[in-house]
């Protein structure tokens, strides 16, 4: 198969889809990889380096998509690349189709099949694709929100740790999952006093019992977030429901309760933000202030450490990419299961129903 590496060209986007090592596997296995100039450069691997790795250099993006039977992306398209995607095409990238109403009209209308990252599941509901990037945004998240805490970035003026003497800042996770866990694991680790929300007990116990003695663990309703709000220093909101739109845990009018310079992050803006008052941010301009309140909403958090993040994330795809590449979409959806939940648009028809509801779409169930 014919296999496309563009480089990314969404604000500040430093990762590319994969590594010279992911190249090599797939140059060994017969595939043709062809990847963008300097696509790599930001995640600190050269030209060389690919053509080492037996792959061939396209100077432009438009060529790259032109030969390309399957891109691999690390973020879904944006409008210039609209018209670049062609009937037939398999994208196996992170898409977050569900707050994307442009985005979904836009890969409806080319025809292609949009695999995406953030819906491949494991039996057990695991998210495997999503996991890496949810790892190193959770404790970006927790070193964001400590740096915006700072009084000449628009917060409190608190040191997340403390000193002795001075208690450590009050730390608010909503969502015990992969990010909620490693923002509450960093947050315990920097000294800061922590709290982890979430639905599930069972999943509160396993925290509880894993976490350090400085994480503490609630349960999650309205009620009791209101009631932390007043007290708290950063709220890191983490909430997923794999791909749908995330609800809003935090209301504008609970802005009012809270501390003027109380940071939020919110790590779900990509699936539209569990915050009510969230929009998206970039890495340029990462924070606004809304009610006082300083909000972190940069939906590639992890795009500001591009080397770790693309080995990692490489790591996770490519036994994926690579049985894609072999058998092609069809047969490697039909012979994994975790796979094909991957599927959200095949050949202008939306084949995800979480998708399908939040637009009001037809849902066509595929059939393998």
């Amino acid at each position: 198969m014919k296999v496309g590496i563009p480089k990314e060209i969404k604000n500040n986007e430093n990762r590319v889809g994969m590594t010279p090592a992911g190249v090599a596997a797939m140059t060994a296995r017969g595939h043709e990889v062809f990847v963008q100039h300097t696509a790599g450069d930001g995640s600190g691997f050269s030209d060389d380096e690919y053509v080492g790795a037996g792959a061939k250099i396209l100077p432009t993006i438009e060529d790259v998509y032109r030969e390309a039977e399957m891109i691999v992306k690390v973020k879904e398209p944006i409008e210039p690349e609209y018209n670049l995607v062609r009937k037939g095409q398999l994208l196996f990238t992170y898409f977050h189709f569900a707050c994307e109403k442009e985005l979904t009209d836009a890969m409806l209308k080319s025809s292609a099949i949009c695999l995406a990252y953030e819906t491949v599941q494991l039996p057990n509901g695991t998210l495997p694709l999503l996991q890496p990037m949810s790892e190193v945004a959770g404790r970006m998240a927790t070193l964001n929100g400590a740096y915006y805490l700072q009084k000449t970035k628009g917060g409190k003026g608190k040191l997340i740790s403390g000193v002795p003497g001075v208690s450590p800042a009050k730390v608010l996770v909503l969502g015990g999952g992969v990010v909620g866990e490693a923002a509450a694991r960093m947050a315990a680790g920097l000294g800061a006093d922590v709290t982890i929300a979430d639905i599930s007990l069972p999943r509160l116990r396993q925290l509880d019992i894993e976490t350090p003695a400085n994480v503490h663990t609630l349960f999650s309703s309205s009620h009791n977030i209101r009631q932390q709000l007043p007290t708290v220093d950063i709220v890191i909101g983490s909430v997923l429901v794999p791909g749908d739109k995330t609800p809003h845990l935090i209301t504008r009018d609970m802005l009012k309760i809270m501390e003027p310079g109380t940071v939020l992050v919110d790590v779900a803006i990509d699936q539209g933000g569990c915050f009510e008052t969230s929009r998206p941010t970039t890495h340029s301009e990462p924070v606004y202030i809304e009610e006082g309140i300083v909000h972190y909403c940069v939906a590639n958090i992890p795009g500001a450490v591009p080397n770790t993040s693309t080995l990692a994330l490489t790591n996770a795809t490519l036994r994926y990419a690579l049985s894609l590449a072999d058998k092609g979409w069809r047969k490697a959806c039909q012979d994994d299961s975790s796979l094909a939940k991957g599927l959200n648009i095949v050949e202008g028809k939306v084949v995800f129903k979480a998708v399908a509801d939040v637009f009001g779409l037809p849902y066509e169930p595929l059939a393998l």
